[in-house]
Formats: structure tokens, sequence, C-alpha cells
């Protein structure tokens, strides 16, 4: 899966972004897995961007809630 940035994930809506969400805990999951097996992963800089991409994606979620929430108020 492609690395996401910023930009591109606020156009999204919040299906796509729990949809990306979850295809890239499992990736995480996998290249978790072989490291705790004692192998060595194809990329190893492949699971930092994941994890930043993971981060930046519920940074973006949150945000929204609290745009609707304040609206709301």
């Amino acid at each position: 899966m492609a690395i996401l940035r910023a930009q591109e994930l606020r156009g999204m809506n919040d299906e796509e972004l729990d949809k990306h969400l979850s295809e890239l805990r499992l990736e995480y999951m996998k290249i978790k897995g072989v490291l705790s097996s004692g192998g060595i992963p194809e990329d190893i800089g492949k699971a930092r961007e994941i994890k930043r991409t993971m981060a930046r994606i519920l940074t973006i979620k949150n945000e929204d809630s609290k745009e609707k929430r304040n609206e709301l108020s």
C-alpha cells in the first residue's frame, strides 16, 4: 500500500480513512511478526512510514471530530 500524505487523507471521508487504517494496521502486524520471529523484513523503513501514516490518519480523524463537535455547540 502506498504511503498517503496529509493532503490526500484530508480529501477522504471517514469510511475511506477507516479502510486505509485497517489495511495499514494489518501490514504493520505482518512486519512486526517477521521482526519478532527473528527475521529481516524486505524494507526496514516501511514499518516507520506505516506508523507515521497511521498517526496521520488518526490525527485527521480527531481533528474532524473536534470540528463537528464545535459546529454542534
